[in-house]
């Protein structure tokens, strides 16, 4: 049966092209911006997850810029403690040296002021962006590195050490005073006592350097797999969509010749008429 009211064919040609375009139009949007699932209304579970992840990498970045500048306070902090060890290893020896009969304690006594000098400038300059760990004004410090959703909770790690007082170890040699002190051995002792403070301290600033400098690497290779699973859910296969896109585009044309022909068909019952 023929119809001049309804046509069948071109409504179904029609509901055709038009799932056709929708295709199309979702895999040029696809295209276009890289992303298989770029909403919620594309995959909500999945959409949830990647944004969720999205901000923990966001997050995890910024703590590892954080930990760089505590980083680079404990590196100049380190170098501040090795340099104060190096010059109290000189002074015990200047001390040792003095106790030798016939030696000009007061020649010593001066090659110990300028060392307790240099010392003090190590000290005094052993800070990063104003970042004191030398002087023992800050017992502890607390370092955020990282970020813990365990249990469905979400929380941060964090990581402490103690600060070190260099002050103190140069308070301690620079006090000594081989022109009036009565017993330069037990000044020695003194000496030998505080270069082996000096030597705890650049050692506990160098394990925590070395503890901050492998969280930060354990971090950045995190914020790339979480990074990598992010793009695995979301990211758009590419080749598969140049495929898909060129089949919709030849499905486009197909269904707008088969529209095209469904809509001649009312012009044929006219022939009946003649």
């Amino acid at each position: 049966m023929s119809s001049i009211l309804t046509n069948n064919s071109a409504m179904v040609a029609l509901a055709t092209l038009k799932d056709v375009n929708r295709g199309l139009n979702e895999t040029q949007n696809r295209v276009s911006s890289g992303l298989q699932i770029s909403s919620g209304k594309d995959n909500a579970a999945y959409f949830a997850i990647s944004e969720t992840m999205k901000g923990d990498s966001g997050m995890f970045k910024a703590i590892n810029e954080g930990m760089t500048a505590t980083k680079n306070s404990v590196a100049t902090a380190r170098l501040g403690a090795e340099t104060v060890s190096d010059l109290a290893q000189q002074m015990v020896e200047r001390i040792a040296f003095a106790q030798s009969d016939g030696v000009d304690k007061a020649a010593v006594q001066s090659e110990l002021d300028a060392l307790a000098e240099n010392m003090q400038a190590a000290i005094d300059q052993a800070t990063f962006n104003g970042d004191d760990l030398v002087s023992g004004a800050a017992a502890a410090v607390t370092v955020v590195t990282g970020i813990s959703r365990a249990g469905g909770t979400f929380g941060t790690t964090t990581m402490s050490f103690n600060s070190v007082n260099l002050q103190a170890i140069q308070d301690a040699l620079s006090a000594i005073d081989l022109t009036t002190s009565g017993n330069v051995a037990a000044d020695l002792v003194t000496a030998e006592v505080e270069l082996q403070n000096a030597i705890s301290a650049a050692t506990s600033l160098g394990v925590t350097e070395n503890s901050l400098d492998g969280q930060m690497q354990f971090v950045e290779s995190l914020t790339d797999t979480i990074d990598s699973g992010v793009s695995s859910m979301v990211d758009a296969d590419m080749e598969q969509e140049a495929a898909r896109l060129q089949a919709y585009q030849v499905q486009q044309q197909l269904a707008t010749q088969s529209l095209s022909i469904a809509n001649q068909a009312p012009q044929n019952i006219l022939s009946l008429f003649r």
